[in-house]
């Protein structure tokens, strides 16, 4: 048996919690969102947590992963009963995420070709990387840069996570995040999130 040690951290969603590993469950910069066991072919620890009932959704980065509840449950009445099952699944050789499909994603991201990299669109990647990306991470979820409209001014990013589906995302994109771009970069007008 491995050394396991996991604790919690609550974050501005409260559906969600963040259970914190003392290694690193995913690569660094990746992040894998799950919300369902059938969508978890990749991740054995997110099938073994979908085989609770009040696990909703299950998201996995860095050295953390982010477990969000159902709605009728209660964190007081799961919180640590989870936190030692993830802690115990570890601890007697499972794996977050299966190798060859970590290689995959790897690869497949490797392979994309993104939007055509302009100056402005580096600077916004640099903006979100720099000032935005640790917090939303501190708090157990994910920001990625997914499109800039030119025309319109409009950057397009994706919150995973805890922040997907948090009562306070939609203030913190916009006070937050919004804000920061506008007063960094002149030629961003708004900011919406993809895919929530």
């Amino acid at each position: 048996m491995r050394y396991v040690h996991i604790y919690m951290e609550a974050n501005p969603n409260p559906a969600s919690m963040k259970f914190v590993a003392n290694f690193f469950l995913a690569p660094e910069g990746y992040d894998f969102h799950y919300e369902s066991a059938e969508q978890a072919t990749d991740s054995p620890l997110a099938r073994y947590l979908f085989g609770m009932d009040f696990v909703d959704k299950v998201f996995i980065m860095s050295n953390f992963v982010t477990v969000t509840k159902k709605e009728e449950y209660s964190w007081d009445d799961i919180g640590r009963l989870l936190r030692d099952d993830i802690q115990n699944f570890l601890a007697q050789g499972g794996e977050a995420l299966e190798v060859a499909a970590v290689n995959a994603k790897l690869q497949a991201d490797h392979e994309l070709t993104p939007q055509e990299e302009t100056e402005v669109i580096t600077k916004i990647k640099e903006i979100l990387d720099e000032y935005i990306r640790p917090a939303v991470e501190g708090d157990g979820g994910a920001i990625n840069f997914h499109s800039f409209a030119p025309e319109s001014g409009t950057v397009r990013v994706q919150l995973r996570g805890s922040c997907s589906g948090c009562p306070s995302s939609t203030v913190t994109l916009k006070a937050g995040i919004e804000n920061l771009l506008k007063r960094m970069v002149p030629e961003v007008q708004t900011v919406e999130a993809e895919g929530v």
